[in-house]
């Protein structure tokens, strides 16, 4: 059967730098994942997988073969203790501390006619001392992580065109 299965292979193969109009004789990577799905099919048909050794058996997933062996135990410590790393303590800061402030944003916007101008302008100005110190929080976030996985802070000018678009979704009538 071994002589039989490396032929066939050996004939996919062929027919694969054949059919293609390339004349360049590599196989492209949907030919090899053809191959190799050809492979473990026919082992499944011939019973190779039934008799694996860890068949039945849940996998153990507790353990991270590509992390450094100390990070892992500190943070399976971490973990045990109800504690999380720094990254990911200032990222929930961050998310809560956005959505707090542009519901406040929102509600502010939304009491506009309330009140007087002297107390519109200083909630808007405490609005714009709140988005600093998110700032502040999303910078020390970017120290800590790496380059692609940084996060953009706040503007004033972006979240009020952000504000801006959610009303108009939900009253496309009012104009602001």
């Amino acid at each position: 059967m071994a002589s039989q299965w490396v032929n066939s292979q050996t004939w996919v193969m062929t027919q694969t730098r054949r059919v293609g109009a390339n004349p360049d004789p590599l196989i492209s990577e949907t030919d090899i994942v053809n191959i190799v799905e050809q492979r473990i099919r026919h082992s499944m048909e011939e019973g190779h997988f039934k008799s694996l050794s860890g068949k039945g058996k849940l996998v153990d997933l507790s353990v991270n073969p590509h992390a450094d062996p100390a990070e892992d135990t500190l943070y399976r410590i971490l973990n045990k203790n109800g504690c999380a790393p720094e990254w990911v303590e200032l990222s929930k800061e961050i998310r809560n501390a956005m959505f707090e402030w542009r519901r406040a944003l929102r509600k502010a916007w939304m009491s506009r006619s309330n009140g007087s101008q002297s107390e519109r302008e200083e909630r808007l100005e405490a609005l714009k001392v709140q988005i600093r110190g998110i700032n502040d929080k999303v910078f020390q976030y970017n120290l800590v992580m790496p380059f692609g996985r940084q996060r953009f802070g706040m503007k004033w000018e972006k979240e009020l065109d952000r504000l801006s678009d959610e009303l108009l979704e939900i009253c496309p009538k009012v104009t602001t």
